[in-house]
């Protein structure tokens, strides 16, 4: 006897999308023979929570509509489950399913699920923390600037300008940042530097074409990149793996080191954010899960 696929929508209501297309996703499943079900977010925290008891439901299939944040929420539910995660980029930046190749395009994203022969499953690592309250990111966490950033970043004006609202947010967060003392320890390695910002980056993307934080992130390496950016400008930011600013070499912008843990304290405290939202204050530990999640990305990528 066929048994139908289940399959659980997570979506996050308070992402970019105003009018989420559930009339498109029941015509899709439908005709794809699928079982499916969809749940909204209330908080952050929610999705791994759903995610896990749809696990111990049987469910063959979850996906997260919304931004970066609700698909790390996710995420974290999922990993070593072999459960497959699917992604309807929803939220402002989208910029894990840049990383992976999967269309902005909503008709495009909802095909890779109903439509199985246009899609592959990619093995992907995770970032994990010690904080139960914020287990872990698909892309990047921070300490510093990027942070925020985000911080002076409120929603409206990402609802009415998208990734450039963290543009204008980070305008104001250059205004007030100011350098700290990284203590560092990288895979039992004790470091210090001087900094505005340290990135731990498990995946390069920044949603915009052509940017990225380093040609060699890997986000499937097993790896986590850690970086300490010292140049006080946007430019720089985006700017860490061109080193150059202006048809000029930038002198040491960045420390740069592969870990598989690392552990962030910094004098003084600052904020810290991972895949797009607000995590607390320093200081942060991180390791890496390898192959930690299947996704469902497009079969030519």
């Amino acid at each position: 006897m066929h048994t139908k696929k289940k399959i659980l929508v997570i979506l996050n209501p308070a992402s970019g999308q105003k009018n989420p297309p559930v009339k498109k996703l029941n015509s899709a499943f439908s005709k794809a023979g699928y079982e499916w079900d969809l749940v909204m977010t209330k908080e952050f925290g929610d999705g791994c929570a759903l995610t896990k008891k749809a696990i111990d439901d049987g469910v063959n299939l979850v996906v997260a509509y919304g931004g970066d944040g609700t698909v790390m929420d996710v995420a974290c539910g999922l990993q070593y489950s072999n459960v497959p995660l699917a992604i309807l980029p929803g939220g402002t930046g989208n910029v894990l399913s840049a990383e992976l190749g999967i269309p902005h395009n909503f008709d495009a994203a909802l095909s890779l699920i109903t439509h199985p022969a246009r899609s592959r499953i990619r093995v992907i690592d995770i970032g994990n923390t010690n904080d139960e309250k914020f287990p872990g990111f698909a892309l990047r966490a921070s300490v510093g600037l990027e942070a925020n950033m985000l911080e002076g970043t409120d929603r409206e004006a990402k609802n009415k300008y998208g990734i450039f609202a963290y543009i204008m947010g980070g305008i104001q967060a250059l205004r007030d940042i100011r350098e700290s003392v990284y203590n560092l320890v990288l895979d039992n390695e004790t470091v210090e530097v001087k900094g505005l910002s340290c990135l731990i980056a498990n995946a390069g993307a920044f949603g915009v074409p052509g940017l990225t934080l380093d040609p060699c992130i890997s986000i499937d390496d097993g790896l986590l990149d850690v970086f300490v950016f010292r140049k006080p400008d946007l430019l720089g930011l985006f700017s860490i793996a061109a080193g150059v600013v202006g048809g000029a070499e930038v002198k040491d912008p960045i420390q740069h080191w592969q870990v598989k843990n690392v552990r962030i304290e910094a004098d003084p405290i600052q904020s810290t954010q991972a895949d797009g939202e607000m995590w607390g204050k320093s200081p942060i530990e991180v390791e890496v899960a390898p192959e930690a999640l299947h996704v469902i990305v497009p079969k030519d990528i």
